[in-house]
């Protein structure tokens, strides 16, 4: 019986702090993840020849271990696209084909391209130092063209450092809608330079070219929210973070400097973010350029919600919810212990 009252009693501690406990202090704990430091840029974190990160890093775990959305095999006779890297060894391109699902005896039947190492540095000097590039271009990409209103799918197998959600972000920008990708290392890399095999594929495929200047936004759009990732703690916060402003500055026709800042401050508040003035001057870099795009706002928009879920873990329902399943889990507790 003494061991129920201390039961009790703490419970009705626990109840009493609940209740007094800020409302913004209540949903950041129960939303709270564990999230281990970023460890810092180093010279290879965006390098096609592997080894970014601290081996073993818990962001590196997460990102090898996203769930693909890529459901249906892909093949040959769907006619896709596959953008090879240029320098990959014989080895690493059977590696490579294999994670693509592509039987190696029959890579002559499909379409591809390959993409150079010089073609990387064109692309993301802009925003990568050289040295973080690499001089190797590994990644690959297996591209498909589906039906209108399939969206984007991704799957990734051996990428490190880009998430799904980075390259949805990326490839909406881009202007790509309706496809099933697969992005495949032949060991684990950062997967930044595969978004360029991705747009020229998917150019190369349907004929819709990519504009250079959609193309080069992308990018800066990939590589700001890898390194917002690291600056938040938390690719998907992150990811939902740019997702949103993405949707905002289209939806309502955001040009100006000082329209796109406070924007971002009233998002950065929303979601519980800090960034530094220069992180905010390259993200208000960013989303003006993206106003400038001729973007399909459907397609951005159910992208962003797809992405930040609508923001309902910040709104009042949302920790109302949260009391209700407290009180629920007080309930069972009452039952365990009487019964």
């Amino acid at each position: 019986m003494k061991k129920h009252r201390k039961q009790l009693s703490g419970l009705f501690l626990a109840i009493v702090i609940a209740f007094t406990m800020p409302a913004q202090v209540w949903a950041s704990q129960t939303d709270e993840k564990e999230v281990s430091p970023e460890p810092g840029n180093s010279s290879e974190e965006f390098s096609e020849e592997g080894g970014k990160e601290e081996e073993g890093s818990d962001r590196e775990s997460d990102v090898l271990n996203q769930p693909g959305e890529v459901t249906e095999p892909i093949t040959k006779e769907d006619k896709p696209y596959l953008a090879l890297g240029a320098n990959l060894t014989p080895e690493q391109q059977k590696t490579v084909l294999e994670l693509l699902g592509i039987n190696e005896t029959e890579l002559s039947e499909y379409d591809v391209i390959y993409i150079t190492n010089e073609e990387e540095h064109e692309y993301l000097g802009e925003y990568v130092a050289a040295g973080k590039i690499g001089t190797r271009a590994l990644s690959s990409v297996l591209v498909v063209k589906r039906e209108e209103g399939n969206g984007i799918n991704i799957t990734t197998k051996n990428i490190s450092y880009c998430t799904i959600g980075m390259y949805k972000n990326a490839l909406i920008t881009a202007g790509i809608t309706d496809a099933d990708i697969i992005v495949a290392g032949p060991i684990p890399i950062s997967g930044t330079a595969a978004l360029v095999g991705a747009m020229k594929a998917y150019s190369d495929m349907t004929g819709v070219k990519v504009s250079e200047k959609s193309m080069d936004t992308a990018l800066n759009e990939l590589v700001l929210t890898g390194d917002l990732a690291e600056t938040v703690g938390d690719s998907e916060k992150a990811e939902e973070l740019v997702a949103y402003l993405k949707q905002e500055v289209i939806e309502k026709g955001l040009k100006s400097e000082q329209e796109i800042k406070e924007t971002i401050a009233e998002a950065c508040s929303q979601f519980d973010i800090s960034l530094t003035d220069a992180e905010v001057a390259e993200l208000t870099e960013l989303l003006q350029k993206i106003g400038q795009l001729d973007l399909d706002l459907d397609s951005i928009r159910s992208q962003a919600e797809a992405l930040y879920e609508k923001l309902s873990h910040l709104d009042a329902g949302s920790i109302f919810d949260k009391v209700a399943d407290f009180f629920r889990s007080i309930l069972d507790f009452f039952k365990g212990l009487f019964s």
